[in-house]
């Protein structure tokens, strides 16, 4: 068995064993479907309430792509502007640290105040997002190597030739890594914000089903808006994954290793 298919086939086996153990030992115990439910009965609440559940999981995950994709245009412009103009970063960045660094969790309450329902979660969701795809974007376009920068001066490249030519390229991988992390954060961000206004009685996305379902005691259709969320999360992963080695697979070191 090769090194590829040990990597995939050893998680899967590990939560294999895992639900046996599970469903083994809410039928043992008896545990009450309000406390634990078994896996089995997640199952089948989940194709009982896929009408429902799929709806809000469409609500969600749209706000999540818009979200994410704001957070990788807005990182990817506003690294290039403290690039291309230092006095922009020292009067921006520390602003948008501040705007990383408080808990959305305490935010999300205010903007469901001033801002309509659906908007107020998309600010949380790209609020969540957007730092990474600029830190990561920043510190690419910074850490360029200075002989090639030296070299581009040689030839008389403008800075716009140098940016496009050397700069870019330079910093595609801290870029995608960026864009990697916030395409999970836009979710998490979107989840939050949706707990948030379910808790003011609004919102139609799966977290806030997950919600509703706590407060109605209905655990299996907890468990399975948990299910599809965590799926949701794994597939953002592996599609951005994806991308980004396509993007490096023919020069860049880290997708390289993974081929050999």
């Amino acid at each position: 068995m090769s090194e590829r298919v040990r990597n995939i086939v050893t998680p899967l086996i590990t939560l294999v064993n895992f639900l046996f153990l599970w469903e083994g030992a809410v039928r043992v115990a008896d545990i009450p479907a309000y406390v634990v439910p078994a896996p089995s009965l997640v199952i089948v609440t989940l194709v009982n309430d896929a009408a429902l559940l799929l709806g809000s999981l469409l609500v969600t995950l749209t706000i999540t792509f818009e979200a994410f994709v704001l957070a990788a245009v807005g990182g990817v412009a506003l690294a290039l502007l403290f690039n291309l103009w230092r006095p922009a970063e020292r009067s921006l960045y520390p602003f948008a640290v501040i705007l990383q660094v408080t808990p959305v969790v305490a935010v999300a309450p205010l903007l469901l105040i001033y801002l309509p329902q659906p908007l107020a979660v998309l600010a949380c969701a790209w609020i969540v997002a957007f730092f990474p795809v600029l830190a990561n974007t920043t510190l690419g376009l910074n850490s360029v190597d200075h002989n090639l920068l030296a070299l581009f001066a040689l030839y008389k490249a403008s800075r716009w030739q140098v940016l496009w030519n050397l700069k870019l390229p330079s910093a595609l991988p801290q870029m995608l890594a960026g864009l990697r992390i916030a395409g999970g954060l836009s979710l998490i961000g979107a989840v939050v914000a949706e707990i948030a206004a379910g808790s003011a009685g609004a919102g139609s996305g799966l977290a806030y089903r997950i919600a509703e379902s706590g407060y109605r005691l209905n655990i299996p259709r907890m468990f399975a808006a948990l299910l599809l969320l965590s799926l949701a999360g794994v597939a953002i992963y592996f599609l951005l994954s994806g991308l980004s080695y396509l993007a490096l697979r023919r020069w860049h070191e880290s997708a390289l290793k993974r081929e050999l």
